[in-house]
């Protein structure tokens, strides 16, 4: 896959890798290993920072590669990052919606990215990474889904019947609107982020899309404004028995053009959802 992604950028284009929270191998050690870089909002990292990172980006040739950390410039005043900072400013405290509280030692004003990243005390990221290089590949794709739900409601039990989609498709859109969407824009306001627009991917929910209340999509006052990309997982419980277009269905990305603010496109609405059923080895 990574080998056809830089075969059809080609030499003259570039692939900027942004680390997000189930790539802590490929730079956290270096991030340790040299403290000063987790203290810029647009650190360049070294391909060679650690072997894995040295095969993704070999990987990707031809195209021309660069690895940012915790996030990048892509324009004077739009940032991009994973989004994983968030998870700092949540705390599921209900069994009904979201509610923000505390999660850890939650990082304040004038903060660097090494506040977010060694800040101590309980993560759900820390433990969804640790957990997630134990397991094998079926139960890590399934914690890795009850993660999210997590993240949404501290729901007594994952949903045992895929019919109740619908129902995971509300938390997650309240888990968006009430704590994720808020929770960035502190991680913004905190480090210090002079942005307009802030993109990020972290909870997969691919927006503002047209009926979105845009308010509900900014930071405090207005700015800055947020998108997300979306996902390009097809996920059974969130997707059965609906079609395109879905605010999570696999294929999101953000389009970013010259003088105009960045906009979710939905890139993969044409393909049903057999294509993405891919059977994990051994089931």
């Amino acid at each position: 896959m990574l080998a056809a992604i830089g075969a059809r950028m080609g030499a003259a284009r570039e692939i900027v890798v942004v680390p997000g929270n189930h790539d802590n191998a490929l730079v956290h050690p270096w991030l340790r290993a040299h403290p000063a870089a987790t203290a810029v909002l647009d650190g360049v990292v070294p391909h060679d920072a650690t072997p894995l990172l040295a095969s993704l980006t070999a990987a990707l040739a031809p195209a021309r590669v660069e690895v940012r950390y915790p996030g990048v410039w892509l324009a004077p005043r739009v940032w991009a990052t994973h989004g994983h900072y968030l998870d700092r400013h949540l705390m599921p405290a209900t069994a009904y919606g979201v509610a923000r509280g505390t999660l850890g030692r939650q990082p304040r004003g004038d903060s660097t990215p090494a506040d977010y990243e060694f800040a101590g005390g309980p993560s759900l990221t820390r433990l969804e990474g640790r957990i997630m290089r134990v397991l094998p590949l079926p139960s890590a794709s399934l914690f890795d889904r009850l993660i999210d739900f997590v993240r949404a409601s501290t729901m007594p039990i994952a949903p045992r019947r895929r019919r109740l989609s619908w129902l995971m498709v509300g938390l997650l859109g309240v888990q968006m609107r009430r704590a994720s969407i808020p929770a960035l824009a502190r991680v913004a306001e905190r480090l210090g982020v002079d942005a307009d627009h802030v993109i990020f991917g972290h909870v997969h929910r691919l927006g503002p899309l047209a009926g979105d209340e845009p308010r509900q999509w900014q930071g405090p006052g207005g700015r800055p404004a947020i998108v997300n990309t979306g996902a390009w997982v097809h996920e059974p419980a969130i997707l059965h028995g609906v079609a395109p277009p879905h605010p999570y269905w696999p294929g999101g990305a953000v389009v970013l053009d010259d003088g105009l603010p960045p906009r979710a496109v939905a890139l993969l609405d044409h393909l049903p959802a057999a294509t993405f059923r891919v059977a994990h080895p051994g089931t």
